[in-house]
């Protein structure tokens, strides 16, 4: 089955067809490092490794190059560290690897390149003057902004009328420009901020120019995926396909755009003051990062979703039943083997997670019948897993959490085996219910405590 994308910019599934198979480029917008990430974040970051995972698997590895980036140049970094009396760059390197701690946690495969904005200053302000040399942008007060005006084509890509580009812009009003919808592509920078020397004096770029200036740095003026947030069809991307396609005319800038649906907290917007905001760190106190990528899995991508802690709960019992069955099945060799087509098919059909995840249930419950292709089948359900970034953990070591008090849990199931070898039903019950309440349920068969689990 070929690889089929919703492709935002036609509106339509498509066919991927990359311009060099050898070759495929896909660019992801990153975060702003200024604080944790939130759940909403961590949405875009599990598709497109999904993505990135299916693309190795359909071109090669080492035919594939994933680049996203990290903005470490932003007036909310520079307010955040006013506020917080931090220095700029302490704050950003912090906060990147945090970023980077949360989306391992999330199963996330690292990007092929991930350029930070503040390295690839040189590329921003090359861009901009072959802007401005093409009557694309302008100078004005210390500021470079685009000129929107200039290009037709403004706006379609978004379907966005005159009027809604204006509305919705989200750029200053300010007498320096030509037009309310142009936006800044560099801004002056006092002493007290971070700034670099260009041709129109110390100052500090945009935020969209640096998306259009590092994905041409690693994938070329012509590449095969951009993808982000639904949020950031407008203005972001609409502005990074104006400028790249004005600083280079006749290049097509991204073929195929990709954009996940919005994320809901609690069935409402994230919101701090509903309560229902949820940084990944905070949440990864509470669960695992695999039970989260689970929750994002189990909607597909384009569609809302509604994160709860409940779902994070049931997706922990879903691992949970998933792992008991590969713990079961220790005595057995995985036997190399391909994922199940019909989950490569599902994948394949722009990223059907939901399709995906139904067939790995199957899989798990054929397991669970010990069919003589047993050994077949395991491999087949590690390979699987291994597609949608799940799975990859030790079984045991899974249910039994950080392993901490191992061995205390041990001693009392061995108390609880003498009291009933004893006969002593009330203490081996009293110990069954003091491991519950701690959140260890113990696996008792006939022939006594097989295994235990934690909650």
């Amino acid at each position: 089955m070929s690889l089929k994308l919703y492709n935002t910019a036609a509106h339509e599934k498509q066919i991927f067809q990359p311009h060099d198979p050898a070759k495929v480029g896909m660019y992801v917008c990153g975060p702003t490092v200024y604080d944790y990430i939130h759940i909403g974040n961590a949405r875009p970051l599990v598709v497109f490794d999904v993505l990135f995972r299916v693309l190795r698997k359909l071109y090669g590895g080492d035919h594939v190059s994933y680049v996203r980036n990290i903005t470490d140049v932003d007036d909310k970094i520079n307010a955040r560290a006013q506020e917080t009396g931090d220095d700029i760059r302490a704050l950003t390197e912090r906060t990147a690897g945090q970023f980077q701690g949360d989306a391992a946690a999330l199963g996330c495969l690292p990007p092929t390149v991930e350029p930070r904005a503040t390295e690839h200053i040189a590329e921003m302000i090359a861009m901009i003057r072959e802007l401005i040399a093409r009557d694309h942008a302008y100078e004005a007060d210390g500021h470079v902004l685009f000129n929107v005006p200039s290009w037709d084509d403004y706006g379609v890509f978004a379907h966005k009328d005159r009027d809604e580009q204006v509305a919705g812009a989200r750029v200053d009003v300010a007498p320096y420009k030509r037009d309310p919808a142009d936006f800044v592509l560099w801004k002056p920078s006092s002493d007290d901020l971070p700034g670099w020397d260009s041709p129109w004096g110390r100052g500090r770029p945009g935020w969209h120019i640096e998306c259009s200036a590092m994905s041409a740095r690693y994938l070329g003026d012509d590449f095969d995926i951009h993808g982000g947030g639904v949020d950031l069809v407008f203005p972001h991307h609409q502005n990074e396909i104006a400028q790249s396609q004005c600083a280079r005319p006749g290049t097509g800038f991204a073929r195929y755009w990709m954009h996940n649906g919005y994320l809901m907290s609690e069935g409402e917007k994230m919101s701090k003051s509903l309560g229902n905001f949820y940084t990944v760190h905070e949440l990864l106190e509470e669960f695992p990062g695999e039970a989260l990528r689970l929750v994002l899995l189990q909607t597909h991508y384009r569609q809302p979703l509604d994160f709860t802690k409940d779902k994070a709960h049931e997706a922990k019992a879903t691992l949970d039943r998933f792992y008991g069955t590969l713990r079961d099945l220790a005595d057995v060799d995985a036997q190399p083997a391909d994922a199940p087509q019909a989950l490569v098919d599902a994948l394949s059909d722009d990223l059907n997670t939901p399709q995906a995840l139904a067939e790995l249930h199957d899989l798990v419950g054929a397991l669970n019948k010990r069919p003589a292709d047993v050994a077949s089948l395991k491999g087949g359900l590690l390979a699987a897993g291994s597609l949608l970034g799940l799975l990859d953990a030790d079984p045991t070591a899974w249910l039994r959490g950080d392993g901490a008090d191992d061995a205390e849990i041990g001693s009392l199931i061995e108390q609880r085996l003498a009291a009933r070898k004893a006969k002593d039903f009330a203490a081996a019950d009293r110990i069954r219910d003091d491991l519950k309440a701690r959140g260890v349920v113990l696996e008792d068969r006939p022939d006594g405590t097989t295994d235990w689990r934690r909650l």
